[in-house]
């Protein structure tokens, strides 16, 4: 598998991973997380052009996506219930990782390359969406308490902090 930035030309595979990812988690009993329709084309268009998206390919094929953001993130601003790890360095945003169901590994592989970027990575999901809480305790984050969406629906929030020592890079 590779990961590369995602091109406008990915942007009809995207759409239909998102729509298996809904469909999934519908199905594990989390119908809310991405509602209907979310991420929208226009999302995805400005996630591309911001340079923060993200595609998995396996065989030349777009197999799963993501959001990699270095820098602030206004809706971790504010965290109850706990506290961030480390409230001082640089950090990576992981969001809207979905595959298309096809591969095994994925976020493993994803948070790998992620961590080679930024040694200080957050995450966060809906309470409902017992897959990705899974998978993110699995991979040693830390709980760190409940953060607010942008429509003040709260999340988990999470952290992982390799070391002090390691910088994020600036451009992926």
């Amino acid at each position: 598998m590779t990961i590369r930035p995602t091109t406008y030309a990915d942007i009809d595979a995207l759409l239909a991973i998102f729509a298996y990812a809904r469909k999934q988690m519908a199905a594990d009993g989390n119908p809310t997380q991405w509602g209907d329709g979310y991420p929208s084309r226009e999302q995805l268009e400005h996630d591309i052009q911001r340079g923060v998206s993200y595609v998995v390919e396996k065989n030349g094929q777009v197999c799963a996506t993501f959001v990699f953001i270095i820098g602030e993130d206004p809706t971790y601003a504010y965290i109850e219930d706990g506290e961030w790890q480390e409230d001082t360095l640089l950090y990576g945003t992981i969001h809207r990782i979905a595959s298309n169901g096809q591969e095994r590994e994925i976020f493993p592989f994803v948070l790998h390359w992620c961590s080679a970027q930024c040694g200080n990575i957050r995450i966060d999901t809906h309470e409902d969406n017992k897959r990705m809480i899974h998978l993110i305790e699995q991979a040693q984050f830390t709980r760190c308490g409940i953060i607010y969406t942008r429509n003040n629906s709260p999340r988990i929030a999470y952290q992982r902090v390799l070391g002090r020592q390691q910088s994020c890079s600036i451009r992926v």
